[in-house]
């Protein structure tokens, strides 16, 4: 990550309830899966044994996601009232000419919230600063309009409609 991440408080205290649990109680868990499948004897084919180090890989890739979240955050909230588009605000544009909104920001602020189903039925979309989108339009002001050539080749145009606070 190159920049830091801009995290209210209660999504930091959960992000780093997550790690604990993951550190405390995960990592216990899946050790006592791991052995308890050793048991059963020839890992070679052994489902639970490789299924429970798949899972072992999980949580420590999660384990270190979560680290390096919280120790490069920032607390807080962003301003919306200086209409300049910053991490942690909802954006409201067009989109090629069409009415769209997103918030600027990582995906990680929302889970464990009721958020969090609304971005996997793609009721709410996420873009970090770092996505083509976030890109173009971080640090433009409102009536700014920006153009970038999506992943896809597509041209897209961005006009910043309006910046807003969004509410947890």
């Amino acid at each position: 990550m190159t920049d830091s991440m801009l995290l209210t408080q209660a999504a930091y205290d959960r992000l780093k309830d997550e790690l604990t649990q993951l550190i405390t109680v995960g990592r216990h868990d899946i050790a006592k899966r791991i052995q308890d499948a050793r048991e059963e004897g020839d890992l070679k084919e052994n489902g639970g044994y490789h299924a429970a180090k798949e899972e072992q890989g999980k949580i420590e890739a999660r384990i270190n996601r979560l680290e390096e979240i919280l120790a490069t955050s920032e607390i807080g909230t962003a301003d919306a009232s200086d209409g300049i588009v910053k991490q942690g605000l909802m954006i409201k544009c067009k989109l090629n000419g069409r009415p769209a909104e997103f918030y600027l920001g990582s995906h990680e602020v929302f889970e464990g919230t009721e958020f969090e189903v609304q971005i996997e039925e793609g009721d709410l979309d996420v873009y970090s600063s770092d996505s083509p989108i976030g890109q173009q339009v971080l640090g433009k002001k409102v009536g700014d309009q920006v153009s970038y050539s999506a992943p896809n080749g597509k041209e897209i145009t961005v006009e910043i409609v309006a910046v807003e606070n969004f509410e947890f």
